[in-house]
């Protein structure tokens, strides 16, 4: 069979924290169900949260005591590997029959991770990939992964890997991803904006695979009634824009904005290879004797001990 459903959740942390997160993702299980879906995306750092507009008290050259006082709220709010809320997640899968791919903030010792994790109806946690470059302020909370958790998965509905918000658009990334024959590729993230979009758009078709980005919807600052710094009360915080696309640039599905719902799209794999007929960016359109990437997948310790 090379047809399948795929779908993106659009939803958002919730403020009450990662209890009440993984509540609601429980409870659109019957709306997953009743699509039949085989893969479904969640946005990034749904679960455990995308603290926009946080500075946690940093300035250039000190920080405030108030700011570890947030970052350990926030490393609270994180999720262990495994865990009770994997094994839910877990449950979700098996129960409707869908691969997952959720972005979550992992801890690790006391580092916290920006991360996607892969479940399978059949075997739960599968695997992981946790985000290479945090960007911006983000390198303030988040640790850098390492060329270890960078899989592409055989699953029901195809070979799935994920890259998270702006690591798309990292070429090389992307080019390691091509090369290990993703054929679904899933971005989750929060970037809400039209170019984000249109970024969605080149990479589908530049892979000549299929995407799903899942981006995270908050509500403005006004109904959340908290106060964000520099940011329009009554704008939201994220606004969506989760999107399925087609191998060749084709909008199939979205963008949601303004509100929380799953956007589904039923896809036929079968359309890659007319798809890479003309273009095949690790294939017939690469050029090895000019170009070429290597791509060092050893997990990266920082202390090793033998004897």
């Amino acid at each position: 069979m090379t047809k399948s459903i795929i779908s993106a959740l659009q939803i958002g942390s919730s403020p009450a924290g990662k209890a009440e997160t993984l509540s609601a993702i429980l409870s659109h299980e019957q709306e997953i169900r009743s699509t039949g879906a085989n893969l479904v995306v969640m946005p990034e750092a749904v679960l455990g949260g995308y603290p926009k507009g946080e500075t946690f008290g940093t300035r250039l050259g000190y920080r405030l005591p108030q700011g570890r006082e947030a970052f350990a709220a926030y490393y609270e709010n994180a999720i262990e590997l495994p865990g009770p809320e994997t094994e839910e997640l877990a449950g979700l899968s098996a129960r409707t029959g869908a691969n997952l791919v959720v972005g979550v903030i992992e801890r690790g010792g006391n580092t916290l991770y920006c991360t996607a994790l892969f479940f399978t109806p059949e075997e739960g946690l599968v695997a992981k990939h946790r985000k290479l470059m945090p960007t911006g302020t983000e390198r303030l909370i988040w640790g850098q992964g390492d060329g270890s958790t960078m899989p592409v998965i055989d699953t029901g509905a195809g070979r799935i890997g994920a890259a998270i918000c702006w690591e798309n658009h990292m070429p090389l990334l992307r080019t390691a991803l091509y090369a290990k024959g993703i054929e679904i590729w899933c971005a989750p993230t929060v970037d809400e904006r039209d170019v984000w979009q249109a970024s969605m758009r080149h990479i589908a078709h530049e892979g000549r695979c299929f995407l799903v980005s899942a981006c995270q919807y908050q509500p403005s600052p006004q109904e959340l009634g908290v106060t964000v710094e520099d940011w329009d009360d009554a704008r939201p915080l994220i606004n969506g824009g989760s999107m399925i696309v087609g191998p060749l640039g084709d909008v199939l599905a979205g963008p949601l904005t303004g509100r929380e719902g799953l956007v589904t799209a039923e896809i036929d794999r079968a359309e890659l290879v007319r798809a890479r007929y003309d273009f095949d960016v690790v294939g017939h359109y690469a050029r090895p004797d000019v170009f070429s990437l290597n791509v060092d997948e050893r997990p990266k310790a920082t202390v090793r001990f033998t004897g």
